[in-house]
């Protein structure tokens, strides 16, 4: 039974993402421009995520700082920031998996068309243009999802000290946690730098894209 909702369901949303494909097509709109759109908002999570980590990363300095004043004032920004950061790489997960999805039915869409050229040359150079894509577009999938690795070690530690924070409001605890600086900031800053990769080569296959390539 579990197994028969799963495939309907399935189902379903292949056929509501077809239907939008069909839609779009209907304002002239193509794959190729639906997976340009979704590597920019792919791209914009990213840029958002950057700043959100750093963010995250001043307020936990902040915390192995603190001189005064209410702790759990400063428990309750540092969960805040930890809540936003989760935010984000839920964001940015999401994006690089719809630039994945379009994508894949893109070249399955371009594949397919090849056997209805009848004109060899075109189709020679259809396919050509078609394998150039593709190994343009895994390179950028791969950077992606390096940077969405690196994800991964910022929340964890970002989770186990808010929560180390949150059963030990004391001074003892803000110098336990100044050893873990380092590790967060080192963290943050692969995090930042593999982002920004991905960025990078974002732009140059969108510029690619609308060359004509």
């Amino acid at each position: 039974m579990k197994k028969l909702v799963v495939l309907t369901l399935v189902t379903l949303l292949a056929g509501c993402e077809s239907a939008y494909y069909d839609a779009m097509e209907q304002f002239g709109v193509h794959k190729r421009d639906i997976l340009v759109d979704r590597i920019e908002e792919a791209q914009e999570a990213q840029e958002e995520g950057q700043e959100q980590f750093k963010d995250a990363l001043e307020q936990f300095q902040a915390v192995v700082n603190f001189d005064g004043g209410e702790l759990e004032d400063i428990y309750n920004r540092l969960n805040d920031e930890y809540e936003a950061s989760e935010d984000a790489a839920n964001q940015i997960r999401d994006r690089i998996d719809s630039v994945e999805d379009v994508a894949e039915d893109l070249f399955a869409e371009w594949e397919t068309e090849l056997d209805q050229y009848s004109n060899a040359n075109l189709r020679r150079d259809s396919d050509r243009q078609l394998s150039d894509t593709r190994r343009r577009y895994e390179r950028l999938m791969s950077a992606m999802r390096r940077a969405e690795k690196t994800i991964d070690p910022v929340l964890a530690s970002l989770k186990d000290n808010t929560l180390y924070l949150k059963h030990n409001l004391n001074a003892r605890a803000i110098a336990s946690l100044k050893g873990e600086l380092s590790t967060v900031n080192r963290d943050v800053e692969n995090l930042i730098s593999a982002m920004q990769s991905a960025i990078n080569e974002s732009n140059t296959f969108i510029e690619d894209m609308r060359a004509g390539g």
